[in-house]
């Protein structure tokens, strides 16, 4: 795809219209079965194009409408993976924060397509370029119990194999552009340099069209922030990888943008927009917060997004700000 200056773009999620789905949190409870949901999530879906569309934006994703949550919709896909008997996790996420995860049984295989309906449907529905989310191996492993393998950089890096073929099948379905969600990354430091960096290239093998992985510090829902794990730590490790670029959040981290200044050589996807349920910024915040990036970008490799997904959010707000971002970059273009 060719690359103008300052495109916009988002991470990936969208909130759900009430009549589709109950969101809690980042899961989603959907009010229909069978055909029934699969033509409210269709017609769901069309709508957040069309949003996306009349919003502006230059690169689109389908919202991710039909996941129940990000990580599992991949996971539901695999072998080795009971996702029905869940276990108790103590630390997720670097964090003492239990919760109920699938639980790793046996060898991971990969026995079904996870998103390519997904992208095979709004391809049809939009002529802008698409990308789509997959979760990345480094938080596969930190979201699950390992009750098989004999140490997590092998789980790594049979999901990472598992990973690399949807993506091989979403590349060859006509998606655009490929994210990986890895939030583990910005939280383990150690196990990115062990063995998740490795785990990442295995993903990418054979995909050809521009690559992110979003560098994420989760859901703004009231936990304690992580901020303090830093970007320069994971951007050594990636660097020396295949990625094309990264996903970064600076809108609630308060970083200072010349943190990014190694990355130039790479896609930028520059999180400028609070996804969390505060009021919209102003547009002449956001454009300083750009201006600051651009100090250290080349434009035509900075993409501007919010910093995370927008699943918790209302319809009204997640469009209010994403309305504000759009006019941010006309004006920074026109500047330019």
């Amino acid at each position: 795809m060719n690359f103008t200056s300052l495109m916009t773009t988002s991470t990936g999620s969208f909130p759900r219209p009430g009549w589709l789905a109950v969101t809690e949190g980042s899961h989603a409870h959907t009010r229909f079965e069978g055909l029934a949901r699969r033509e409210a999530e269709e017609d769901a879906t069309r709508l957040v194009l069309r949003d996306q569309e009349e919003l502006g934006l230059d690169i689109v994703t389908d919202g991710e409408l039909r996941r129940e949550n990000f990580i599992y919709q991949a996971l539901a896909t695999w072998d080795g993976v009971d996702m029905k008997n869940k276990a108790t996790k103590a630390v997720y996420r670097n964090r003492q924060a239990p919760r109920e995860v699938p639980r790793i049984t046996g060898k991971i295989v990969r026995r079904g397509q996870g998103a390519v309906e997904d992208v095979r449907f709004a391809k049809n529905q939009t002529k802008l370029p698409l990308k789509v989310a997959v979760v990345g191996p480094m938080t596969v492993v930190d979201s699950t119990i390992n009750e098989f393998y004999k140490d997590e950089a092998e789980l790594a890096m049979d999901a990472a194999a598992a990973i690399n073929a949807e993506l091989l099948d979403l590349q060859a379905a006509g998606c655009d552009m490929l994210q990986l969600d890895e939030p583990a990354m910005t939280r383990y430091h150690d196990k990115l340099r062990a063995y998740g960096a490795k785990a990442l290239d295995r993903c990418l093998e054979g995909v050809t069209v521009p690559t992110l992985v979003h560098l994420c510090y989760g859901y703004p829902l009231g936990q304690e922030s992580q901020h303090h794990f830093t970007y320069p730590p994971v951007f050594e490790a990636l660097l020396a990888t295949r990625i094309g670029g990264f996903t970064v959040e600076f809108a609630r981290s308060h970083y200072d943008p010349a943190v990014l200044a190694p990355c130039r050589d790479r896609l930028v996807m520059f999180g400028c927009i609070d996804p969390g349920n505060t009021p919209p910024p102003a547009v002449e915040d956001v454009k300083h917060l750009v201006r600051r990036a651009l100090k250290h970008l080349d434009p035509r490799r900075l993409m501007l997004a919010p910093d995370c997904g927008l699943v918790t959010l209302s319809r009204a707000l997640a469009q209010k700000k994403l309305a504000v971002m759009v006019q941010a970059a006309r004006d920074l273009r026109r500047e330019l």
